[in-house]
């Protein structure tokens, strides 16, 4: 008995399409391949590069995706969960992962490998408006931080606080930092919170604050985290504030 296939398009939109790949090149003996290919994995190969926007990754991409399994949120992730449309510039300077193998391994585990892309903290959010992962907060709304759209780059990112950085000063978390380590800003770690959670349901931060390297307008260091149901907090204290909740936020230098 033959398998009967759920369909999704109209007969008129199959037809569309077929055109659109025969324009293209596809012939009766490449679409015979697609045919005969073991558990429809060219299919798969080009419904993957539709989605991706027709990305393909690099050998060096490639490479890092073996090492750090889910812990990697890249130009695919980017393109599927944030809705960025990448320019030939940004794909040509993130095409090289700027971490040596060795940090890839040792870090494979602990960190996110994170491609980011110039989006604000504000952007962040209206992207996820419908989603209750941001909590109604609106003070940030006219703060330089949060208006920043950076520039694009891959980050390393570490998924817990820096080890007994809780209860310390800023000056006094600062000092717990390795040599090759630095503290992130706030949109780095946020766009990393929330493209992680995306990708893998897996909440960063949901019990504690995270201090970063931005300051709002009256001086107050940022921080974030609590990343519960209701969405993520940012808020701001002076460099002086302790708190048994409140770590360091930490990211290897590229």
């Amino acid at each position: 008995m033959d398998t009967i296939v759920s369909r999704t398009l109209s007969v008129h939109k199959e037809h569309e399409v077929l055109l659109k790949l025969e324009a293209a090149g596809l012939c009766d003996e490449l679409a015979q391949k697609v045919i005969d290919s073991k558990d429809n994995a060219l299919a798969q190969k080009v419904i993957r590069l539709i989605e991706n926007g027709g990305f393909e990754p690099s050998t060096s991409q490639k490479r890092a995706r073996e090492i750090m399994g889910g812990n990697m949120f890249g130009v695919e992730e980017a393109i599927k969960h944030f809705a960025v449309n990448p320019s030939k510039q940004q794909l040509a300077y993130l095409a090289e992962i700027p971490f040596a193998e060795s940090v890839l391994e040792t870090c494979k585990d602990t960190h996110v490998l994170v491609a980011v892309f110039p989006m604000s903290i504000l952007g962040i959010r209206g992207a996820c408006k419908d989603q209750r992962l941001f909590y109604d907060q609106d003070w940030y709304n006219k703060q330089a931080f949060a208006k920043e759209r950076g520039e694009v780059g891959w980050h390393l990112v570490r998924k817990t606080p820096v080890e007994d950085s809780t209860s310390k000063t800023w000056d006094e978390q600062q000092q717990l930092l390795g040599k090759d380590d630095e503290t992130p800003n706030a949109r780095v770690v946020i766009y990393t919170m929330i493209g992680h959670f995306k990708a893998t349901d897996e909440r960063l931060f949901e019990k504690i604050w995270m201090r970063c390297s931005d300051l709002d307008s009256d001086g107050g260091r940022v921080y974030v985290g609590f990343f519960g149901a209701g969405g993520l907090y940012v808020s701001y204290d002076w460099d002086s504030y302790c708190n048994s909740y409140l770590g360091v936020a930490s990211a290897r230098k590229s």
